[in-house]
């Protein structure tokens, strides 16, 4: 609620207009009725599919859950893993641009993309605009793990 997203869209259309090539996904808050109901990823090719949704149902099923909102993990996946597959297969002469907003909680559910996310920082050519939350709580290992690489500039937005 800081306006991290804001701020990667507003960079992500500056690089679009400098002709910068450059792909990824953002996440937006869905709201209804000016209530907060739950959060798209959106990509930056213009595909929209539900990360997750508020949830009162309780039940014991599996699912991924981040407080009040459930993880829709197989719609996140579907829309991140193709384009961040993509993204790492390019020519490495090509220098690009991948945005990745958020590597949290919700995201963390999927191992495909801690591993995406792996295949992406180590790859020679992509430069990642990503964001990552404020440490609270238990610390996320991947989150502490990019934090502390020397290859990576973090910045604080309030």
């Amino acid at each position: 609620g800081v306006g991290k997203t804001t701020l990667i869209q507003k960079v992500t259309q500056a690089l679009k207009v400098s002709g910068v090539p450059i792909d990824g996904f953002y996440t937006e808050e869905v709201r209804e009725g000016g209530r907060r109901t739950g959060f798209d990823v959106v990509t930056l090719s213009g595909k929209r599919g539900p990360l997750s949704r508020v949830s009162s149902d309780s039940s014991s099923r599996r699912e991924h859950r981040v407080g009040q909102y459930v993880v829709d993990l197989a719609s996140f996946e579907q829309l991140v893993l193709p384009m961040l597959r993509n993204v790492n297969h390019g020519s490495d002469a090509e220098r690009r641009i991948c945005v990745i907003d958020e590597i949290g909680k919700m995201e963390l559910f999927s191992q495909a993309f801690i591993q995406a996310v792996h295949q992406t920082l180590a790859a020679s050519g992509t430069v990642v605009l990503g964001t990552i939350p404020v440490p609270k709580g238990k610390p996320l290992d991947l989150v502490e793990e990019i934090r502390s690489r020397k290859d990576v500039k973090v910045f604080n937005v309030s």
